[in-house]
């Protein structure tokens, strides 16, 4: 299973032109379907406006350098390492989905297309990054649905209920568990429950990337421009026209007004908040 090219096994019973196409397709309904997703809730319009505001509100300028660097931490922090996630175990869930499913699907494009069938020789370390990448998805995305996800730890929800919301994470599941059974199935037998398994690994995967309009699929593009946009607005001090942090440090601060509670507090003082799980229901 770990060293198998399962697409070139199956290029026997579907032709690899066919499968290619399949590839081909569901990368346009990517593209389109984020685009849709753009234009519909004016994403793009946002950050223009938001961009323009900053700028009116800037109290320093930024210089083209000095955005390159800001673009790198942002690639670095929030994209590379999920920086934004406080809770531990939900940015190490989210960072076994992530690389997890760019690994999945890297090497699915690799052997659909290099070595369609078998007439090639598959190197070992793409089958294995395929299976290894889609087992990532599946401990990253079952941890996050049983034990992380709000309206179940936080609300006493049951992990079986669903809504609109889930859409992505369910057939992102659903595609990766159905694709590791079919796999499996075809390296250990030939009976027609492979094919079954076959063609419900598809009709995930079709949902999966056709259904991006009403997912949360498109986010994986917007929050890195958001937190880049973030990071523009603290730099030039427009900062969303909201009041820069207290610094209870100062005597300018520790006199103000909104500070008079907070005024002799201990410095370290933490978020009592975070001292305990909010596990009330």
């Amino acid at each position: 299973m770990f060293t198998t090219n399962h697409f070139a096994e199956l290029s026997a019973l579907i032709p690899s032109a066919v499968m290619q196409t399949y590839v081909i397709v569901m990368i346009a309904l990517v593209v389109g379907g984020t685009l849709f997703d753009v234009i519909h809730k004016q994403s793009a319009k946002y950050f223009f406006q938001a961009g323009r505001k900053s700028e009116k509100q800037a109290t320093r300028e930024v210089a083209g350098g000095e955005k390159m660097s800001l673009a790198i931490q942002t690639a670095a922090s929030e994209v590379l390492t999920s920086s934004e996630f406080c809770n531990p175990g939900r940015r190490i869930a989210h960072l076994l989905g992530m690389y997890g499913f760019v690994a999945y699907l890297v090497a699915t494009i690799v052997m659909v297309f290099a070595y369609p069938t078998s007439t090639y020789s598959t190197p070992a370390i793409w089958p294995a990054l395929w299976c290894i990448g889609a087992l990532m998805v599946c401990v990253g995305g079952y941890w996050f649905w049983f034990f992380i996800r709000v309206d179940v730890a936080a609300e006493g929800n049951s992990p079986f209920r669903l809504v609109r919301a889930d859409l992505f994470i369910v057939s992102l599941l659903a595609s990766v568990t159905l694709g590791l059974i079919w796999a499996y199935l075809q390296a250990n037998t030939s009976s027609a429950l492979t094919t079954v398994f076959l063609g419900l690994y598809l009709i995930a995967t079709t949902v999966l990337f056709a259904g991006i309009p009403w997912s949360k699929f498109s986010h994986m593009f917007f929050k890195p421009a958001a937190a880049y946009q973030k990071r523009i607005e603290n730099a030039n001090g427009s900062r969303r026209n909201l009041p820069a942090p207290a610094d209870r440090t100062n005597p300018e601060d520790r006199d103000r007004h909104s500070m008079e509670l907070l005024k002799d507090a201990p410095l370290n003082m933490g978020l009592g908040i975070k001292r305990e799980q909010p596990r009330h229901y």
